[in-house]
């Protein structure tokens, strides 16, 4: 069983959870908005799923991801325990500066 912040530590598996935040995708989606391959995409959602913060759901043969609401919501839950509020503005803060590095 992978923790959430194990998790989480990774640029990639990041990446995954914001492309999920706008709805649910299959890993054909999702490896379309990725510079890895399809087996590093699967391998990278099976860690999140351990970790609680995606699930899986089958449409036909169609693997199909999701957030898991309940998973995000511990992790901020932590979060805001730790280092109060404003932990939210931090954190959007730091991820505008990373994606405006990465592209």
């Amino acid at each position: 069983m992978h923790d959430a912040f194990d998790a989480l530590a990774d640029g990639y598996r990041r990446q995954l959870l914001g492309i999920l935040c706008e709805g649910d995708k299959s890993v054909n989606e999702l490896a379309a908005n990725l510079p890895i391959s399809r087996p590093a995409v699967s391998r990278h959602l099976k860690v999140l799923t351990e970790a609680g913060l995606v699930a899986e759901t089958y449409s036909g043969a169609r693997h199909i991801f999701r957030l898991r609401p309940e998973g995000v919501r511990a992790v901020q839950d932590y979060l805001e325990r730790v280092w109060g509020v404003g932990v939210r503005l931090r954190l959007a803060t730091e991820n505008q500066e990373l994606d405006q590095e990465s592209s």
